[in-house]
């Protein structure tokens, strides 16, 4: 799975987290490996592609391609 995420630390900062997961799951559905790598890359807050209210639920789920990562 390739994903991308934002986030802020304490001070204000902004960082977009993206990278690339495997999942292996047994035969009950639960997760049993999960290899990961995710790079952080500091951002602008004018540079966000994911905007939206804190705890509101996102109606239009846009892809990685389509928002340009």
């Amino acid at each position: 799975m390739r994903f991308a995420y934002e986030w802020h630390d304490d001070s204000g900062n902004w960082f977009r987290s993206y990278g690339n997961e495997n999942w292996e799951f047994d035969e009950n559905g639960l997760m049993v490996r999960r290899f990961a790598c995710i790079n952080d890359l500091p951002i602008k807050e004018s540079e966000r592609k994911y905007i939206g209210r804190l705890g509101g639920v996102r109606t239009t789920i846009r892809g990685l391609s389509e928002l340009g990562l």
